[in-house]
């Protein structure tokens, strides 16, 4: 069994899905990736989640972002299921959802906790840079869903902070004040960051959003 930590490679795999047989990383190409992982189908807290995935189709486009489910249950099964969350949820599944049945991807991934269960995968979330490199990592137990905006306000933190020398303080949200590294001298903020600054204390510099 692996276990994944910040800054590795995302292990390459080849699967079938609902949307046929994928490489993992030729599938993600040059975009963002996340994967995340269900329990199992037709559950209900699942069944909300991937229809709120369908929904935020456009946010995640916007944001060079592939999304891709996983579960321990076989094509077929997705495949009903896919029509379920589509009936209940007003919404079109149009993402893989990974058919795992030997857990292969699972293991992998570290996604079966054994104290919270020995053959369901709990829900993890990985999210993905272009380079394949793991850039965060979120477990949430089966019974508590995740919230989708948290983690469109996290990959806006992340490219943001990919592509300019600040760090994202407590509750950012896209739009607001960004911290200025402390690798960066008082010298070179005027370059780096012509909006201006505040300085809070030595260690502490705020400064506009620089990509907007």
């Amino acid at each position: 069994m692996s276990v994944i930590r910040l800054g590795d490679e995302a292990p390459n795999f080849t699967a079938q899905t609902s949307e046929g047989e994928i490489n993992f990383h030729d599938w993600l190409g040059d975009s963002w990736g996340i994967l995340f992982s269900h329990p199992a189908d037709y559950t209900p807290v699942c069944t909300t989640e991937l229809g709120t995935v369908a929904k935020y189709k456009s946010e995640f486009e916007k944001r060079n972002v592939k999304t891709i489910a996983l579960s321990v249950d076989g094509l077929s099964s997705h495949k009903s299921w896919i029509k379920d969350i589509n009936e209940t949820q007003s919404t079109s599944v149009d993402f893989p959802i990974i058919a795992d049945e030997d857990k292969k991807v699972s293991n992998l991934y570290d996604m079966i906790h054994p104290n919270a269960d020995n053959n369901l995968t709990v829900r993890s979330v990985f999210v993905i840079d272009p380079d394949k490199k793991v850039k965060l990592i979120i477990v949430y137990p089966a019974s508590t869903g995740r919230n989708f905006e948290e983690l469109l306000r996290v990959v806006d933190s992340l490219q943001l902070t990919a592509y300019h020398k600040v760090a994202t303080p407590a509750n950012w949200k896209n739009g607001e004040d960004c911290v200025i590294s402390p690798a960066v001298t008082n010298e070179q903020i005027p370059e780096l960051f012509p909006k201006g600054h505040k300085e809070v204390k030595p260690y502490l510099r705020l400064t506009p959003q620089p990509n907007l």
